[in-house]
């Protein structure tokens, strides 16, 4: 098959592109950083350099496709980022639609059956809206929330001896690795027969805020860490402080938010809470602890 893939060679991409490559496919990855071209290339794949916002350039790249596995970067750019990651979805849209692409696999998040209340994710609500009205086949993959974002905690736990959110130690928190995505992306775009729209979970692991703190906390030699919950201004303060644009703080902490109310995983529960990735978090807390030990803050 011919299969594109958004997203470069990040987290998900670069596995996905190993696993597709080496099950004999021809694979195009969509990047926006030319010094990506040798590493794609290396790989065995195609490299096609552009912004993911460029409907044409799209277009012109998926020509000739079988399927297409859609990603929307996060955070595109410090301000209005709904709004231009929804139209960077609305970019990739256009281009299914003219190239004739008939099987799309798009990266979606858990809490994107709501329209609002879900910080970033209500952008890939609104995409999913919009990829309804394709004429193809589309899968959403809705992932949990990453195991590998615990690494921004590090400063944290090193200079405060916590972890934490604005959600509280007993709120349930469904995970995932992006290794975990990136097998089930390479599943649903190989699959035979696909028709119509298909929400699919992907979810690695479920543990609460206190199971979350004591598992890392184990895994770097602080079996007593404690889950402190913030209030949502001190969690739009610490990421402030952190460095991070306050309007990219206010929607992250409204996701937060959601978590704690139990918005965002409502729909996750309805359809049974389904676990289909391999990895777990005690699995992930060993590539943690490596990450803390090596972190220059650490002495």
């Amino acid at each position: 098959m011919k299969i594109a893939i958004g997203g470069s060679l990040g987290n998900i991409g670069k596995p996905l592109t190993q696993k597709l490559v080496g099950e004999g496919h021809e694979v195009t990855v969509i990047s926006s950083r030319a010094e990506r071209k040798h590493e794609i290339e290396a790989l065995g794949a195609k490299a096609a350099i552009g912004l993911v916002n460029d409907a044409e350039f799209l277009t012109n790249t998926l020509k000739g496709a079988d399927a297409v596995f859609a990603m929307t970067p996060p955070n595109l750019g410090g301000s209005n980022v709904v709004a231009n990651t929804v139209n960077a979805g609305r970019a990739y849209a256009s281009a299914i639609q003219s190239s004739g692409i008939k099987r799309v696999v798009m990266l979606s998040s858990i809490g994107a059956h709501l329209p609002d209340g879900n910080g970033p994710i209500k952008a890939i609500h609104q995409i999913e809206k919009i990829y309804d009205q394709l004429d193809a086949s589309v899968t959403y993959l809705r992932a949990g929330y990453f195991y590998i974002n615990f690494y921004h905690d590090i400063p944290m736990i090193v200079k405060a001896g916590i972890e934490g959110s604005n959600f509280s130690a007993t709120t349930r928190m469904p995970m995932v690795d992006p290794e975990d995505i990136a097998l089930i992306a390479a599943s649903e775009l190989t699959r035979q027969g696909a028709t119509g729209k298909q929400v699919r979970y992907v979810i690695g692991d479920i543990r609460t805020g206190a199971e979350i703190a004591k598992i890392l906390g184990a895994a770097i030699g602080k079996p007593e860490l404690p889950w402190i919950e913030f209030t949502d201004q001190q969690a739009i303060d610490g990421m402030a402080g952190a460095g991070v644009p306050d309007e990219i703080a206010r929607l992250y902490a409204e996701m937060g938010a959601g978590f704690r109310n139990g918005s965002i995983v409502a729909d996750f529960v309805q359809q049974g809470e389904p676990v289909v990735g391999k990895i777990t978090l005690k699995d992930f807390a060993k590539k943690f602890s490596g990450k803390f030990a090596n972190s220059t803050l650490v002495a």
